[in-house]
């Protein structure tokens, strides 16, 4: 393993993280920035880099002295690196939800979080309010001339990609109803079919659950269309984050989790606090058909999945008659009840994450699972160019320690032929965010030829550093002081010029 960037400045007895640390990224971003140029510490950016790095994540952790029960009730701010010419530049906002704005001149929270955070005034003032708060802070994506924060339990909201200013509300040219559930995991077909696509779903749930499998046109004069719609139910109640792809499938895993929203009713629980495991359930892949593959127009197939719950999928492929799915297994559905401080929770006592592959015969109704690393990961990711078809590498973060849970304080690349794996390591005093992938020029055939950027919070000066790995040996390229602190985030994208 790599010597940590972080390592030479800790002191030579810690060798394992500090829950002070880790919790002192939990903090409100106090200020929004414009083209801030940002402090290069060591190394160079490379030349070849040109675009510009989306982040999303809970910028708004606490109001007039109230914290959120949970992160990710945090209101979603977005930070914008632009690379040009060997520099980076930062812009950073607020998305300007209606809820937004309200809460920020009264300076408390108006709204009850889905996650568990509650409006002042105990259990009477929560009860019977079913109001969702639009946060806005899960996802962000460029789709034509919007950049769309996503919140996956209503629509989008649209920005300026360039100055960040919050447009409103977006129906995508009129195919969201108001409100309507949109996916704050889409999946970018590199195309598979002759023209690169977003595919996309809204889930409806209840005792019976409707996927809506959309897809759109993200190059060309129809850049921001829709391209095929579809909706497909399903028995049982679908809790579903993220899915996978390949040319002719939609891969969805359909969790055995089950929803009691009576305590959200009663002002005691937000809604995912009402969510909970079945142990005597059955996990399905939902199969759906994309209406460009050759399985257009047929019905969706069911096939019984592992027990284990799953947030996110790696990747997915075809091959011969079975479907690979490759997803991070866990034991159970790790959550944060209504007497839990997020700040203060116990690692050893949460379900880590296991990076598995699923062989799925659909035409047999089988599955064969295998388990490809058992160190704790999550936000894995392979090349752009590499979606839905069989690909080598992939990177991800990872606990420090090879088994048992922890924080993400490490970035792996995972060599799926070899069974190798190479690791950049922040521990003890830094932790890691989701990686992204900024493929090459070469990358459609040099699988890992690029850059990984990384957002990391440095809990020595409390603040937050971008990192630039190079994506084949994992070795810094440069190492940049990020002029504000930006709490532990979600997703984000990457744009080329």
């Amino acid at each position: 393993m790599a010597v940590s960037y972080l390592k030479r400045y800790a002191s030579p007895k810690q060798t394992v993280f500090s829950q002070e640390d880790w919790s002192s990224a939990y903090c409100n971003v106090e200020k929004e920035l414009e083209h801030a140029e940002i402090k290069l510490v060591r190394g160079s950016i490379p030349k070849q880099i040109s675009g510009t790095f989306y982040r999303n994540g809970p910028g708004r952790l606490e109001r007039g002295g109230q914290w959120v029960h949970h992160p990710f009730d945090g209101d979603g701010m977005i930070a914008a690196f632009k690379f040009k010419n060997g520099k980076i530049n930062l812009t950073n906002r607020f998305v300007r939800t209606k809820e937004w704005k309200e809460e920020e001149e009264s300076q408390k929270f108006l709204y009850r979080g889905v996650f568990g955070t509650q409006k002042e005034g105990g259990v009477l003032a929560n009860a019977f309010d079913v109001r969702l708060k639009n946060i806005a802070n899960t996802h962000v994506i460029k789709l034509g001339n919007d950049l769309l924060a996503l919140w996956e339990a209503s629509s989008p909201y649209s920005l300026n990609p360039n100055t960040l200013e919050t447009n409103g509300l977006s129906d995508l040219k009129g195919v969201l109803k108001k409100g309507e559930a949109f996916s704050a995991h889409p999946r970018f077909d590199p195309g598979h079919h002759k023209e690169q696509r977003m595919v996309t779903f809204g889930v409806k749930t209840g005792p019976q659950s409707t996927i809506r499998l959309m897809e759109f046109s993200t190059e060309g004069e129809k850049v921001g269309s829709l391209l095929s719609d579809r909706k497909d139910s399903f028995n049982g109640f679908a809790f579903l984050h993220d899915f996978a792809i390949t040319p002719n499938w939609a891969i969805f895993l359909q969790n055995a989790i089950s929803f009691n929203p009576l305590p959200f009713l009663l002002g005691q629980k937000g809604a995912a606090q009402c969510l909970a495991s079945k142990p005597n359930g059955t996990p399905k892949f939902l199969l759906i058909p994309r209406d460009c593959g050759k399985f257009a127009g047929t019905a969706p197939k069911t096939v019984k999945a592992p027990k284990g719950f799953v947030f996110h999928h790696l990747n997915a492929w075809e091959e011969n008659e079975t479907i690979n799915v490759e997803s991070i297994f866990y034991d159970d559905f790790p959550s944060i009840g209504p007497e839990d401080d997020f700040r203060n929770v116990d690692f050893d006592l949460l379900p880590e994450g296991v990076l598995k592959r699923c062989e799925i015969n659909p035409n047999k109704n089988t599955f064969n699972c295998s388990t490809l690393s058992n160190q704790c990961c999550e936000f894995a990711m392979v090349n752009p160019h590499f979606e839905g078809r069989k690909a080598r590498f992939s990177w991800m973060a990872t606990a420090e320690n090879k088994k048992g849970n922890g924080p993400l304080q490490a970035i792996k690349k995972f060599d799926s032929l070899n069974n190798e794996e190479i690791s950049w390591s922040a521990a003890p005093k830094g932790f890691v965010s989701e990686p992204i992938f900024i493929p090459s020029q070469y990358s459609k055939t040099e699988e890992d030829n690029g850059w990984l950027v990384v957002l990391v919070w440095n809990s020595i000066r409390c603040g937050t550093d971008l990192i630039i790995l190079d994506s084949k040996d994992m070795t810094e390229k440069a190492i940049l002081e990020v002029p504000i602190s930006i709490p532990h985030g979600l997703h984000g994208s990457w744009v080329n010029d």
